[in-house]
């Protein structure tokens, strides 16, 4: 609880518009968290869908890799990938979710992949690979930015929700025990001003009885 400095009505006065105005703050603070809860439930219902997808293809390219591996040396293929075979044309900028910036990247333009590789020796499973990886590879840039854009609003909301416990549980608290501490200094110096006015009543009584 703070030091209470000046208990006077005036103090009071101040003490409750801060009360309202902060739990106006707060209100709205939860409110915030609340509704950025619920775009990042939804946004994790898309990026889990979108997981899966590219898992499923991630994996059945690994396969057929594996299966492609089998009949050539591990140096030959590391050689035949060391020309990219698949590109993209992007754009990158921000997006607004609950006044929190998150990554934006539009695909302008893809393109086909093409083998790189020269066919002599080379086994027809890696051109199936090639394929499935080419195609995978917007998913596979969709999947970052969602990922990105996860790990921002889980770390606005965990401070978000830090602020709105602060002032839930010490900020709020502290002003009420100040406004009865306040109250209860205001009390006991409209008590005392009381008794004093009526001893001083009782003198004047006296005083005027005596002079009679």
């Amino acid at each position: 609880m703070a030091d209470v400095v000046n208990a006077t009505r005036m103090e009071l006065t101040r003490l409750k518009n801060q009360l309202a105005t902060t739990r106006r703050g707060h209100h709205l603070l939860k409110d915030k968290q609340d509704e950025m809860m619920r775009q990042f439930l939804l946004q994790i219902e898309s990026y889990k869908a979108l997981r899966k997808n590219v898992d499923q293809a991630w994996l059945q390219a690994l396969d057929t890799f594996s299966y492609a591996k089998s009949f050539h040396f591990e140096e030959e293929l590391k050689e035949k990938f060391l020309v990219p075979a698949s590109s993209v044309k992007l754009e990158f900028g921000k997006q607004s979710v609950m006044s929190v910036d998150v990554p934006k990247v539009k695909i302008l333009e893809t393109f086909e992949p093409k083998v790189t590789y020269s066919f002599h020796g080379t086994h027809p499973a890696l051109d199936t690979v090639v394929a499935k990886l080419g195609k995978l590879l917007p998913d596979l840039i969709q999947m970052a930015v969602e990922d990105k854009k996860n790990r921002i609003l889980i770390k606005e909301i965990e401070k978000t929700k830090r602020r709105v416990n602060a002032i839930e549980h010490i900020i709020i608290p502290e002003i009420v025990d100040d406004i009865k501490v306040v109250r209860m200094k205001i009390s006991d110096a409209e008590r005392s001003n009381t008794v004093r006015i009526m001893k001083s009543k009782d003198l004047i009584i006296k005083k005027n009885l005596q002079n009679k």
